[in-house]
């Protein structure tokens, strides 16, 4: 076991694509993405009919690990530290140990080759540890140029791991001649993607799967595109995010017509998948239809950082691999000690903030997850200091919506982000675009999560936790808080009080503060 700072690069030799991403992991802050580099080399171009790697394919190969080496030694990454993988264009060529003797000679570097199954493992440390899993099972699915990854998973187990030979370079080659795709090879295709999903389509309906967890570039360029076409507001976060499945029908039956000159012009469609975008969209189509489901969500991590968090956890001698994972907290933590968080501060506000939402909510009448929502915002309201002290909560919210916190989706964090801006200072105004953009349900939420917030901000004034604990007595005409305290509340009382009215107005009743030193 060891501690202190570790900086870990991890690349993946896949058969479109390799991919290196850096990090650096330490007590409290967590994993932190340092850099990321991506070459789509195609090396499984062609090899997956004749199963041998293409000379030219890997020289590029060794020329780009190359650039990825001394990006990584750069970046302060000891060479020990750096893990390579290869998935299935390498692991299924006849000549890889060639490819495998010329990376280690002229690079220096040593490539494990993974079975599907294994690759399978790390693409669902990689999802468990970005999307929030839920207590019934989900489909996660990694699209890759050779093979695609199947994992049926819950908050607690797997329930399956498999692997299929129906990558989107494998179908590409393998049944796509005309373009635009013929209805003769569309139907070719998807009889044998069918087919291949008939085991994990049958244990998924057994377990009542009806959400797919997306990971891997076609995924996620597919899923740009989607929102690119209804959501003008940026499109750079994608994790947690996803479409139905009447939204991608839609964008598949507008694409799939197109031949390649039109593909080309597509907003979002990057450059090197213009002809892997057909047999992705087909893919996707019939995961669809043969697991039934409703809605796929994106996952931005999968088999690279699941080799990063296995890679970490073997050295720090932690089981990174079972057990239930709350990735949701976990992040707003380690975010909060990236920013030189005052720990004992934002429990005890956010202590004080749960329990006033529970005593309360009779009143506001708010769904147990908005309460999850508030001591979030609660615990990183003053995150906004690490930027300046003049205007932190502005800071705040601004850190929160960009720091690509995990386990959440988008309104989740606007949500969290204006409840933290407004814990201070002026209440949420209609002026405010970040508040105004939300629909009436969330502002309304804002409204008394921001409420709540302020008191129990104003509580905790001297950043000393003197409130041991408060109690709501609701009446007919005022709402009475009773805070008991270890000393004399002269601070918290003065600050709450200055800090009531605007929960006073959502709930419609005056806030009498009482406290009583125990």
């Amino acid at each position: 076991m060891t501690s202190g700072k570790l900086r870990v690069a991890a690349i993946d030799l896949g058969t479109n694509s390799f991919h290196m991403v850096i990090v650096e992991e330490s007590e409290g802050k967590g994993i932190v993405e340092i850099d990321r580099v991506k070459d789509m080399i195609c090396i499984g171009r062609g090899s997956i009919s004749t199963k041998m790697l293409d000379e030219k394919a890997m020289q590029a190969g060794v020329a780009a690990l190359k650039n990825f080496l001394v990006l990584a030694t750069q970046r302060g990454v000891a060479p020990h530290n750096i893990i390579a993988f290869a998935t299935s264009a390498i692991r299924e060529a006849a000549n890889r140990d060639v490819f495998i003797d010329m990376v280690l000679r002229e690079t220096g570097l040593k490539v494990k080759v993974i079975s599907g199954k294994e690759e399978a493992q790390f693409i669902y440390y990689g999802v468990r540890n970005s999307v929030r899993l839920g207590e019934t099972p989900d489909l996660l699915f990694d699209i890759g140029g050779g093979s695609v990854e199947f994992i049926i998973a819950d908050c607690d187990n797997v329930h399956l791991l498999e692997s299929r030979k129906i990558g989107v370079a494998r179908m590409l080659e393998r049944f796509v001649t005309s373009d635009p795709i013929s209805s003769y090879e569309l139907k070719l295709l998807e009889q044998f993607c069918a087919a291949e999903l008939y085991h994990s389509a049958e244990k998924a309906r057994e377990l009542g799967v009806t959400r797919g967890i997306a990971s891997s570039g076609t995924a996620l360029n597919i899923a740009r595109m989607i929102r690119s076409g209804k959501d003008s507001d940026g499109v750079e976060a994608l994790n947690q995010t996803g479409f139905t499945r009447e939204e991608f029908e839609k964008f598949y039956r507008s694409v799939l017509p197109l031949d390649a000159s039109a593909r080309r012009k597509l907003t979002g469609l990057d450059e090197k998948r213009v002809d892997l975008i057909v047999p992705g969209l087909i893919l996707i189509n019939t995961i669809f239809r043969v697991f039934g489901l409703k809605e796929v969500v994106i996952s931005e991590s999968a088999l690279r950082e699941g080799m990063v968090i296995q890679y970490i956890s073997g050295i720090r001698g932690r089981n990174g691999g079972i057990g239930q994972l709350d990735i949701r907290r976990q992040s707003i933590v380690e975010l909060g000690y990236r920013c030189n968080w005052h720990k004992p501060h934002s429990q005890q506000v956010a202590k004080l903030s749960v329990m006033l939402f529970n005593q309360l909510q009779p009143l506001h009448g708010l769904k147990p997850q908005y309460r999850e929502l508030l001591e979030y915002a609660a615990l990183l309201h003053n995150i906004g200091e690490f930027i300046s002290i003049s205007a932190h909560h502005k800071h705040s919210q601004y850190i929160i919506r960009n720091a690509e916190l995990r386990g959440f989706s988008p309104t989740e964090l606007d949500i969290i982000g204006n409840v933290a801006r407004y814990h201070r200072k002026l209440p949420p105004s209609e002026k405010h675009p970040l508040y105004s953009q939300l629909k009436p349900s969330h502002r309304h939420a804002v409204d008394v999560l921001s409420g709540i917030l302020r008191i129990a901000n104003g509580l905790e004034r001297g950043h000393r936790q003197n409130v041991v604990s408060i109690t709501a007595h609701i009446e007919p005409d005022r709402i009475v808080l009773e805070a008991i305290t270890k000393f004399e509340p002269d601070i918290e009382l003065w600050a709450a009080e200055s800090l009531k009215s605007w929960l006073e107005e959502v709930l419609g009743k005056p806030i009498r503060i009482e406290a009583r030193v125990q």
